[in-house]
């Protein structure tokens, strides 16, 4: 096929049989990867194989009042290592420890990564608990999926990430707020240069003991509307949780913070369509400009957006609780502009935005064309109506005040 494509009168010069030779071998040890794979019956995950070392040298516990997001981990990692020969092998659970891989390992060279962001609770009963587990395993799968890393028996996974949460339930504290970030992590291993699908992986979890997102109470942001840059993009990968989709967005959020604002607004096209608030899904509470009806509206899955956990949670509560009082819940694209001119009307209600971290973040304003759209909060207010309604609720959820299926209690621990 290679050589079809080649000039006919080049395939006679050294050069392009090196080059031709350069082409063909990475696809030669890939075609031998995938026949190896349809002959043989490659294992799948299971959480029966688990093996657990403890450590013998168990950590401090940094006092509550101290901590800081993502700075201090727990006792214990996850890991389980994937291989294109034999599959998945044995999980193990051992101390926290450094990872050791070699500089050539495809992770480094070709963003071979994805992970997720859940965290563990503990209720009033003591109890740990995970919330909805299920839709992060499901989109962890689509993230590894996407960029031919291997996927993984979501059940299994569900299993060994209880077990583990289980494990460091000291770190959990009892106090509503504070909880138990985990971050279940999968990178391509395989040492090569080569371009083409990792031929090894390695997903691991680790955990982060952490505090309320505003210790002192909801503060209301301010928002860069950006244009110059943008976060995601038709058939790109921006409804992925990839590391690829992060660190480009650092730079604007830089320029952003140095004009006085905490967060970029993310707009796409021409007609300045509203994507993602930072790394969150954004909220806009609105009156329609033609019926008057309270709106809750939020951008469309439409590949650009991410499907956040705490996205859907939203949605889901503003229909069974807000539809009844009268509001309408939309998922649509709508403009920049659109908003502006809710604004000036007096029809735009609030703004927020929703994720895992904070679960929702209120917009105090948004600068937009020389002008400061205002999102409806008072001087005095920190956070709208609809914010503090849907943190309530789903905080009520995740500590177990009000049962539900979307709170997960984990065995004890042995």
């Amino acid at each position: 096929m290679l050589r079809q494509l080649l000039p006919r009168s080049s395939l006679s010069t050294k050069s392009s049989s090196r080059l031709l030779a350069a082409w063909e071998q990475p696809l030669r040890y890939y075609s031998i990867k995938a026949t190896a794979a349809s002959t043989t019956k490659l294992k799948e995950l299971d959480a029966s194989t688990l093996s657990i070392t403890k450590t013998t040298t168990p950590k401090e516990l940094v006092p509550w009042n101290e901590l800081v997001f993502g700075r201090s981990f727990t006792d214990h990692m996850l890991s389980i290592e994937w291989t294109a020969a034999d599959g998945w092998l044995p999980a193990r659970i051992t101390p926290y420890q450094n990872l050791s891989l070699d500089p050539a390992s495809c992770v480094f060279h070709y963003a071979f990564e994805c992970f997720e962001g859940m965290k563990a609770y503990k209720d009033s009963k003591g109890q740990v608990r995970l919330f909805r587990p299920n839709k992060n395993m499901q989109r962890m799968n689509e993230s590894t999926a996407r960029i031919a890393l291997p996927t993984f028996e979501q059940a299994a996974m569900i299993q060994l990430i209880s077990t583990f949460a289980s494990m460091e339930e000291r770190f959990i504290p009892s106090t509503k707020g504070y909880s138990l970030y985990l971050r279940p992590t999968m990178i391509g291993t395989q040492r090569t240069l080569g371009v083409g699908p990792p031929g090894s992986a390695l997903l691991y979890v680790i955990a982060s003991p952490v505090g309320p997102y505003y210790p002192t109470g909801f503060k209301a942001i301010s928002l860069e509307a950006t244009d110059y840059a943008v976060r995601a993009w038709p058939g790109g990968v921006g409804d992925k949780k990839l590391g690829a989709n992060y660190a480009p967005c650092i730079v604007p959020q830089l320029q952003a913070a140095k004009r006085g604002f905490h967060q970029n607004l993310w707009l796409f096209g021409e007609e300045e369509f509203v994507t993602e608030v930072g790394t969150m899904n954004m909220f806009v509470a609105m009156k329609n400009k033609e019926t008057g009806q309270k709106e809750l509206i939020t951008a469309p899955l439409d590949g650009m957006i991410l499907a956040g956990v705490t996205r859907d949670c939203v949605l889901s509560l503003a229909k069974e609780k807000l539809v009844p009082e009268g509001w309408n819940v939309v998922e649509r694209k709508y403009t920049m502009k659109e908003l502006s001119d809710a604004a000036k009307d007096g029809r735009l209600i609030e703004a927020f935005g929703s994720g895992t971290a904070a679960i929702v973040s209120p917009i105090r304003n948004i600068s937009w064309k020389n002008e400061l759209v205002d999102c409806g909060l008072q001087p005095e207010q920190e956070a709208g109506e609809i914010a503090l309604q849907m943190k309530n609720w789903i905080e009520e959820i995740q500590y177990g005040d009000v049962e539900h299926e979307w709170s997960y209690v984990l065995p004890q621990s042995k």
